[in-house]
């Protein structure tokens, strides 16, 4: 029986820890939440809109352009680690690769640059 049990204590430990972080996951919110709201606790403050109001209205496309630009460089960022990681295997193919990549990316900013999706009025 005690066999039995060490085979299968992974999988109790591992439900174990599940359970103690979705129970610590749904107490959090009563522990932290606002009490007191004030209208500057709860404003909206990066989107640049409120949420409550109706779905449909219009906005300014900076928002958009400000997102495609994180998306690029966020996966710049990500391509670069495994690259430099492995810079010593891949050889000249995977550098040149690489340098088109940057090339590529680096005409999309020089673009957004000049489009002045980078100026903030």
């Amino acid at each position: 029986m005690t066999d039995l049990v060490t085979h299968y204590l992974p999988i109790i430990v591992f439900l174990a820890v599940a359970l103690a972080i979705g129970a610590a996951l749904l107490i959090a919110p009563f522990l932290v939440a606002v009490r007191n709201p004030d209208p500057e606790k709860v404003s909206a403050y990066e989107c640049g809109f409120n949420a409550f109001d109706d779905a449909r209205m219009k906005f300014d496309v900076r928002f958009y352009l400000v997102s495609i630009l994180f998306i690029i460089f966020d996966l710049e960022i990500a391509f670069l680690f495994p690259w430099a990681v492995a810079f010593k295997d891949i050889g000249s193919f995977g550098f040149w690769s690489m340098m088109t990549f940057l090339g590529v990316l680096t005409i999309g900013f020089i673009y957004e640059w000049k489009k002045g999706a980078l100026e903030w009025e």
